[in-house]
């Protein structure tokens, strides 16, 4: 009897097995392996078409686009579609290769009935890092019980131009916050054991938000220092600290170089620099972009070419360049077979290393009839729901409202909606679907299912989220009148289509309430009747009115299924928001970019107006008062490598149990480059009982006072940097400095690149 193949012998190593299944493939059954298929171009009406997977996958196939997320099946008609391409793939191809199942998984599994967790930028609003484990860890479980192996988050992208749609997709506008909550987001998703776990692909690599005028796709212009400490940075946290098994191209190109055909980023940077040995997979289409869209080669073959030798292993979403111009390249000897040859080793090691050759299939029997059926996972949406909403303004304490008020208000276009609380990469927002995936809780009815039965609520739309149409209007206005409070809730629509406002593609040239949406808020100010005002809502908006005239105002992002249900919980006091603005808001268009780590030169005034955003990064207020004292700083004086700690005490001097987001912001204050005013570099969500007091104190790594000299050399400096404690970026509680001392050094390529916190 023949000995078993060694690739397909677990007993041996993964690299012996890799270089054993490589040796037997021939050049079609290699690229094959660098190849994608849409789900829905093998499945047909909810079943497999043999003719179809014979016609596409009988040389084996790399990966499955979105078996879940482009079918719109249930869960258990998806796990046995893919166990019927596996088998086919292990039973009916020469070499037995097993496929990987990528998906979207951004705020939640994108697929029928999966839990949908509010938007990305909702999420850094938490300033919660381990809720985001337990998110990615509930959404690495729904993926895998239906055989998804790989998901196509988490999104790096620094956030600075809140023109651009993407950004409800980011976390925020700060490296180190990006960092953070990217690296627990990968820990979550892959989890301690990858052969149970779903690998993350870290994204859009690199730069991409920084876009010309904030329009997707644009170049970017950043200069190659910036690029490495903003922009690249939470990606190099993610390869080195967080170990993301795959990486996405972006779109855009720097400096007349795509992303996709940039071999400085892909290998030199990536690979060479930091050591990373997962696998590149490109963007949707990013491949034939490089010949359709930026024109820097003539053909499909050219393009295959640039993308396989700058460091993209595998095309996605569908077989294109990378199937029969990539092997007549390699034919006409364009491409070298060794090239090839990485790139499938890359793509097999991982196979071997998701444990697909010893275990190929899912077991049905534990596929649930609904992803988002067990409570804990509605509950962990609700809590991820309300750690997100962030209280922007409450003058007079008009918040939180009696449940016994007798009469409320509520109007607006997303007052009612379901469909309006998802992000653009939810399965309902995504697919343009008309019914919910999910049973998604509206603000209407999370207000109704609050009050006492006693109370009165109305409702009226008022208006569209676009368009001109004030026919609303009169309704709103007369129901305003006779209530004791309304509440309007406005904001924006996400998703792909021409009427939505925010998401992928979607970007604006104006920031301010879409519509007539200011004009209903200013009709419903007019009647007196005090008013609460909850955006809804992807992106910074420029409310400049709004705020200078309303009293109380939520943010609630896109809060995802159970959203209706958080901002109840917050709008009458069952829950004291404790959420903090990622991004800063601005209080014009003109003032972009308002990010508030820049240059000290950056913060010039304009003719009619300052510079100062209209919301400063890490805002947000809460229902009671914290109090800040006694700061500690030791040493006073610390080596280039060492550590400093600095402790203080946080003490809520109010009647209501809340959380505060205790924030580090450092600043170099001579440098040998300009930097910016102040930077982020520690956080902490705490919560505290009333009267209740807790010393904090963050562990700081001088590796984290590092900057790229002159030279481009990773260095720390010697000199003094000032301390501020504070509630938000500009609500600076405490401040002190420490002095570094001694020689520059340059940091090691193993550095810290998080402080700790200790609680007592």
């Amino acid at each position: 009897m023949d000995s078993k193949p060694v690739y397909l012998d677990s007993t041996y190593p993964t690299e012996a097995r890799v270089e054993d299944l490589l040796s037997r493939m021939t050049l079609e059954e290699k690229i094959a392996q660098l190849n994608s298929v849409w789900a829905s171009n093998i499945v047909e009406n909810g079943k497999i078409s043999e003719e179809k997977l014979n016609a596409l996958l009988k040389n084996g196939i790399g990966q499955i686009s979105r078996l879940a997320g482009a079918t719109s099946l249930p869960p258990k008609e998806v796990a046995k579609v893919y166990n019927e391409i596996q088998k086919f793939l292990v039973e009916r191809t020469r070499l037995k290769i097993p496929a990987i199942v990528h998906e979207e998984c951004l705020s939640g599994f994108m697929a029928n009935t999966a839990t949908t967790f509010p938007q990305a930028i909702g999420l850094a609003s938490t300033w919660d890092p381990e809720l985001i484990y337990k998110i990615t860890s509930v959404i690495r479980k729904q993926m895998r019980c239906v055989g998804a192996h790989q998901g196509l988050s988490p999104v790096l992208d620094v956030a600075r131009d809140p023109r651009w749609g993407r950004i409800e997709e980011t976390l925020g506008e700060d490296p180190y916050l990006v960092a953070t909550m990217g690296e627990r987001y990968i820990r979550g998703l892959q989890g301690d054991d990858i052969r149970r776990g779903i690998v993350a692909t870290a994204k859009h690599f690199a730069g991409h938000s920084f876009s010309e005028g904030g329009r997707n796709l644009a170049p970017v212009h950043v200069s190659p220092r910036e690029f490495r400490e903003v922009f690249l940075f939470p990606f190099e946290v993610a390869v080195k600290s967080a170990k993301v098994l795959s990486i996405m191209n972006a779109y855009h190109e720097i400096d007349g170089i795509p992303c996709a055909s940039s071999k400085e980023l892909l290998t030199k940077i990536l690979r060479e620099e930091w050591g990373f040995g997962g696998i590149v997979v490109s963007d949707y289409g990013a491949i034939d972009m490089l010949h359709s869209f930026h024109r820097v080669t003539d053909s499909k073959e050219g393009a295959a070419r640039l993308a396989i030798e700058a460091g993209i292993d595998i095309e996605l979403p569908n077989l294109n360049c990378y199937y029969e111009p990539l092997i007549s390249a390699v034919k006409k000897g364009f491409v070298s077979e060794a090239t090839i040859d990485e790139a499938v080793r890359r793509v097999l090691r991982l196979k071997f290393q998701l444990g697909l050759f010893e275990s190929p299939y899912v077991d049905l029997s534990e596929v649930p009839e609904f992803l988002d059926g067990k409570d804990e996972y509605r509950s962990l949406a609700l809590e991820a729901a309300r750690e997100s909403i962030v209280l922007l303004k409450n003058d007079g304490n008009l918040l939180p409202l009696s449940k016994s008020i007798e009469s409320i208000a509520v109007i607006g276009p997303n007052a009612a909606s379901t469909r309006n609380l998802l992000g653009d990469y939810s399965f309902t927002a995504h697919l343009s679907l008309t019914k919910d995936a999910v049973p998604i809780i509206s603000i209407l009815e999370g207000i109704k299912r609050k009050v006492s039965r006693s109370a009165k609520v109305y409702y009226a739309k008022g208006c569209e989220v676009t368009g001109n149409s004030k026919d609303g209007f009169e309704e709103a206005i007369e129901l305003a009148k006779k209530s004791k409070v309304a509440i309007v809730v406005v904001g924006e629509r996400s998703g792909f289509s021409k009427e939505d406002t925010s998401g992928e593609g979607r970007d604006r040239s104006e920031l301010s309430l879409p519509g007539v949406q200011e004009e209903l808020v200013k009709a419903i100010y007019e009647t007196g009747t005090p008013t609460v005002v909850i955006l809804v809502n992807g992106r910074p908006l420029a409310i400049h009115w709004i705020v200078e005239r309303l009293p109380s105002i939520l943010e609630a992002w896109l809060p995802g299924e159970e959203g209706g249900n958080a901002v109840a919980d917050v709008l009458f006091g069952d829950y004291n928001p404790g959420g903090r603005l990622p991004i800063s808001f601005p209080k014009s268009v003109g003032q972009i970019p308002v990010y508030y780590n820049r240059k000290a030169t950056s913060f010039g005034n304009y003719v009619s107006s300052d510079s100062k955003p209209l919301f400063p990064f890490g805002h947000g207020l809460s229902y009671t008062k914290f109090e800040y004292s006694n700061l500690e700083i030791t040493p006073k004086e610390v080596e280039p490598i060492g550590e400093i700690h600095i402790s203080f005490e946080v003490k809520n001097k109010g009647k209501m149990k809340g959380d505060e987001v205790i924030q580090l912001y450092l600043s170099d204050i001579v440098a040998s480059l300009t930097r910016p005013v102040k930077e982020l570099k520690g956080f902490k969500r705490i919560t505290l009982d009333p009267e209740e007091k807790k010393k904090v104190t963050f562990i700081l790594y001088t590796d984290q006072l590092a900057f790229y000299d002159e030279h481009l050399n990773l260095v720390v400096e010697p000199g003094t940097y000032e301390v501020m404690i504070g509630s938000s970026s500009e609500d600076i509680r405490l401040s002190g400095s420490f002095e570094v001392v001694g020689e520059k050094k340059i940091v090691p390529k193993l550095r810290r690149y998080f402080s700790h916190t200790l609680i007592e």
